[in-house]
């Protein structure tokens, strides 16, 4: 006995209470009968939520308010502090940047400033990130004695006021010999309670129990396994945790105007020695702010479209 194709049985095949005989009626859509299951007829439309006016008016608003301050930072740059103290103070940019740019470099070493800046801000940003991605690892899928009572003693550490904690570091800077040297500033933020929770969360979610079984089978060390599956998948949590660290130590100022002096500084001590006198020259101080604000813009600007592409690729995965 011939067998009829499916095609053509589903050609042929009538739906309830449609006639015996004549052609068969075609739906409203066009589509046929047998459809893919999930997929609506050709006269169904995607819709696009799209915000009214009011919403573009608040968003506009709160874009304004975000921007004027960095804004008016550039305008007093490029002013003299008389033409600032004006009123009405005058909202466009000058011609006096160059000369304030000046100013700002004999009054504080802000070259040497950046640099410090650079290479604190990198180093803690980079051991932060390895530190909280090891430990976040360890809290998230190893097992072992104390993992709880360990994991609420870390979180419980950012309760603590760090200026309860001054004192005693001090002494350890100092016991050390460490005074105005920038490993004072280094080691004590190499690692934060912060970063460690951030990495265990966002790894108790993106990380599978079972890519750690299949590297133990294939016998894979603990090692192995996080530089070659861990790393990978955690890529997107460490390049936010790298740059919310870089922008956090770059504008540190409570812990190295303690621990450095001007001769050594970064560069909010370098800032704060800007405009001394009876009357502080706010014109010089934000053209100082305005140096020390670039290197951070840039390394968003690089940086800030592949952190939130890591990110929305990290959710499309989970």
């Amino acid at each position: 006995m011939a067998r009829t194709p499916v095609a053509v049985l589903r050609r042929t095949a009538r739906p309830a209470g449609s006639p015996s005989e004549g052609p068969l009626p075609e739906p409203a859509g066009g589509t046929g009968w047998f459809r893919r299951p999930g997929r609506p007829g050709r006269s169904k439309r995607t819709r696009q939520l799209h915000g009214g006016p009011l919403v573009y008016l608040i968003l506009g608003f709160a874009t304004l308010l975000s921007v004027f301050p960095f804004y008016w930072s550039i305008v007093a740059a490029t002013r003299s502090n008389a033409e600032i103290n004006h009123v009405p103070p005058p909202f466009t940019p000058g011609g006096n940047l160059l000369g304030n740019f000046d100013k700002a470099l004999d009054e504080a070493d802000i070259v040497q400033a950046l640099i410090n800046s650079t290479i604190v801000s990198v180093t803690v940003a980079v051991g932060t990130v390895l530190c909280s991605t090891l430990a976040g690892f360890a809290f998230a899928k190893l097992r072992f004695r104390g993992r709880g009572i360990l994991l609420g003693i870390t979180v419980a550490t950012m309760m603590i006021p760090p200026q309860l904690g001054l004192i005693p570091l001090f002494m350890i800077m100092a016991k050390l010999e460490w005074v105005n040297q920038l490993q004072a500033v280094i080691l004590p933020t190499l690692v934060t309670a912060f970063g460690v929770f951030f990495m265990r969360q966002y790894l108790m979610e993106a990380l599978p129990d079972e890519l750690i079984e299949a590297g133990r089978v294939d016998g894979a060390s603990y090692a192995r396994i996080f530089w070659s599956i861990v790393i990978p998948i955690a890529r997107p949590a460490m390049a936010v945790l790298g740059l919310l660290t870089f922008m956090t130590t770059w504008n540190d100022f409570f812990w190295p105007i303690i621990a450095l002096s001007s001769s050594n500084p970064t560069v909010q001590v370098a800032i704060n020695s800007l405009g001394g006198g009876y009357v502080h020259d706010q014109s010089i101080i934000l053209a100082g702010t305005l140096l020390g604000t670039l290197p951070v813009l840039v390394v968003f600007g690089l940086l800030g479209r592949q952190i939130v592409g890591g990110i929305m690729q990290g959710a499309v995965k989970g």
